[in-house]
């Protein structure tokens, strides 16, 4: 668990990632990016199990997120350079997203790389056994049959990969439930994992904004 501190994205934005996790009932939307998060790894070669994260941020934003097999808890990225950052890692078994999109910033440059998927009609991107770790979320998210307060060692909703297997983890606070939707997802995250990550109609373009500094993010 994690108490205190905050995280800041690359705008300066705090991301409150020093969450008490034992009141940390509903960040849920979390999974939902993850499937965002994952883009970015395939972006960059780095997607696998555990790696170091860049500690650098990335917004996804997404119409619908329809998960199958939901799991949540509290843990902790761990950057090549600087102190580990506090997250809450969202699991997603299997996982469709409508008008998927995904963005970053190049620090310190006017310049933002967005991808977008899924959003032809009947053709969502899907994902499996996604695991995304992330500071903050909004949107409007329906649960069936969720737990909260499981020990987050115990969680098996959310793909293999979804729980907490160390010793401090066999007291950690989790939660799980059968399935997810999430509408008007809007998430900030630092890291995501996927099994399979299927991208319908993948749109890639690199923007540069020399005039105002600000290129286009998802939101």
């Amino acid at each position: 668990m994690f108490r205190g501190g905050s995280v800041k994205d690359e705008q300066g934005e705090p991301a409150y990632g020093g969450t008490n996790w034992r009141r940390f009932a509903v960040a849920v939307g979390v999974p939902t990016l993850v499937a965002g998060g994952i883009v970015l790894g395939i972006a960059n070669g780095a997607l696998a199990a555990t790696f170091s994260v860049s500690g650098q941020s990335f917004k996804i934003s997404a119409d619908k997120l329809e998960g199958d097999g939901f799991a949540q808890y509290g843990g902790k990225l761990h950057p090549e350079k600087g102190s580990d950052i506090p997250v809450a890692l969202s699991g997603i078994n299997k996982a469709k997203l409508t008008n998927l999109c995904q963005s970053v910033k190049t620090p310190g440059l006017p310049i933002s790389l967005t991808i977008r998927a899924g959003r032809e009609d009947g053709k969502p991107a899907e994902a499996s056994e996604l695991l995304i770790g992330l500071t903050e979320l909004s949107g409007d998210a329906n649960f069936k049959n969720i737990n909260i307060g499981q020990s987050a060692a115990t969680l098996t909703k959310g793909g293999p990969d979804a729980h907490d297997g160390t010793e401090a983890g066999k007291n950690g606070f989790g939660q799980e439930a059968d399935s997810v939707v999430i509408t008007n997802l809007r998430q900030i995250g630092y890291s995501a994992t996927a099994a399979t990550f299927n991208l319908k109609g993948l749109s890639l373009k690199l923007n540069v904004d020399t005039q105002t500094g600000k290129p286009p993010e998802c939101f």
